[in-house]
C-alpha cells in the first residue's frame, strides 16, 4: 500500500483530497459530475471518472452501490488524514473556550469532567478523558466532609494538583471531629509512602499502639479501606461527555449498530485499551475503524492526544466519532486541549 500510495500522481491525490471533503460534508456517495461542478479540478469528467476507477482499483474508495458514486475506505481516510488534510489553528474563540477551562482556578476540582465537556460541546463528537492511574499522580491529600444521614464525601488530591471527589455511605455517623483527625492520620502516613502500602503502614501502627491511638488508627484504616477500595490503586478512570451525539449520524441510524456502540462505551475498559496506546506518544493519534479496539463497531474514529505534567504523561484525552468526522477541525481541537491542559498542571509553564 505504501508505493501504490507514493505512486499516486497529484490529480489523484487530489481528487482524492477533495471527495474525502464531499463525502465528509454531505454523508452521500460522490459522482464524478457533482465533484466537478463544486471544484476546479482543471481536468474533463471522463479524467475524473478514471481516476476514481483507478483509486477504487487500489483500494482507497468503494460504490456501496453498482450505480451509485464513490465514498472513501478506511485506506482512503487514512491517506487523507496522514498525507492530504489542510490543518488551520482552531479559530479565537475556541482557543478561548479551551484555555478558560484549561486554566480556571475555581474549577479545578472538575479539570477533566470539563475537558470532556469542552471537546463534545466543539466537536459535537464524544469528548474522552482518562484519569491519570495512581502510580503516575498519587494521591496526596485527602478530606473527609460529614454530610447527612451517616453520608462522608471523601476529596482526593493527588500530586499534580487534580480533585477528584468520591460519595460514601458508613455503617454508623462519623462525628465531624473524628473525620478530622482521621484524615491528618492518614495525610501523614500518604506523606510516607504510596498508596498501594497504606493498609499494611497502618496495620503496623495498630500491632504497635496500645493507647490512646488505638480507636483512631482502627477508624482511619476502615475510611481508607472504604474510600479508596482496590479500584483506586488499579488503573485510570475514562470519563466521557456526550456519546450519545452518534445518534445523530445517519452512519448509525441502523438500531443494532447504534446498540453496538453504546455498549462499547458502556464497557469502558475497551476505550481505555485504545487510549493506552498514545500514552507512549508524543502527539496526535489517529485510529480509523478497524485500526481501534472498537473495531467491532464499524465506521467510528479517535482522534487522542497525551496530557501531563513536564516530561510525565499522565493519561489521554480524546475525539470520537464518526469515520465521516471533519479532521482538520478536531485533530487542531485535541491537540490545543492537550497542551493547556498540560500546562494547566505544570503551572502555566509549556510541556
Amino acid at each position: 500500500m505504501a508505493s501504490e500510495t507514493s505512486s499516486l500522481s497529484q490529480r489523484a491525490r487530489e481528487i482524492l483530497r477533495v471527495l474525502v471533503q464531499d463525502y465528509i460534508h454531505t454523508g452521500e456517495p460522490v459522482a464524478s459530475q457533482p465533484l466537478l461542478a463544486r471544484h476546479e479540478l482543471d481536468c474533463s469528467p471522463a479524467t475524473v471518472r478514471n481516476v476514481m476507477a483507478d483509486l477504487e482499483a487500489l483500494g482507497f474508495l468503494t460504490k456501496p452501490h453498482a450505480s451509485s458514486g464513490r465514498i472513501p475506505t478506511q485506506a482512503g481516510y487514512r491517506l487523507y488524514v496522514d498525507a492530504l488534510l489542510k490543518i488551520r489553528p482552531p479559530p479565537l474563540a475556541e482557543r478561548e473556550q479551551i484555555e478558560k477551562v484549561a486554566h480556571d482556578p475555581a474549577a479545578v476540582d472538575t479539570l477533566l469532567e470539563s475537558t470532556a465537556r469542552v471537546l463534545h460541546s466543539l466537536t459535537h463528537h464524544a469528548g474522552v478523558v482518562t484519569t491519570p492511574r495512581p502510580v503516575d499522580d498519587p494521591i496526596r491529600q485527602v478530606e473527609f466532609v460529614r454530610l447527612r444521614e451517616s453520608r462522608v464525601l471523601v476529596v482526593f488530591v493527588s500530586e499534580a494538583g487534580l480533585v477528584t471527589n468520591k460519595l460514601m455511605q458508613l455503617d454508623a455517623p462519623a462525628a465531624a471531629g473524628e473525620l478530622e483527625r482521621a484524615a491528618n492520620y492518614l495525610n501523614e502516613k500518604l506523606r510516607d509512602g504510596p498508596l498501594a502500602t497504606l493498609r499494611d503502614r497502618i496495620l503496623a501502627d495498630m500491632r504497635e499502639d496500645q493507647g490512646a491511638l488505638q480507636g483512631l488508627v482502627a477508624k482511619a484504616l476502615a475510611l481508607a479501606e472504604r474510600s479508596f477500595g482496590a479500584a483506586s490503586l488499579a488503573g485510570g478512570e475514562v470519563l466521557v461527555d456526550g456519546e450519545e451525539s452518534f445518534l445523530d449520524a445517519p452512519e448509525f441510524a441502523d438500531v443494532q449498530k447504534a446498540r453496538a456502540l453504546l455498549r462499547a462505551f458502556a464497557e469502558k475498559d475497551r476505550i481505555l485499551r485504545v487510549l493506552d496506546k498514545v500514552l507512549r506518544a508524543r502527539e496526535v493519534q489517529i485510529f480509523i475503524g478497524a485500526e481501534s479496539e472498537l473495531a467491532s463497531v464499524p465506521d467510528v474514529s479517535v482522534v487522542a492526544a497525551p496530557y501531563g505534567r513536564g516530561d510525565q504523561v499522565l493519561g489521554t484525552l480524546a475525539v470520537i466519532g464518526p469515520t465521516r468526522m471533519k479532521y482538520e477541525r478536531v485533530i487542531p481541537l485535541v491537540a490545543l486541549t492537550a497542551r493547556e491542559i498540560s500546562r494547566a498542571l505544570s503551572g502555566g509553564e509549556e510541556p
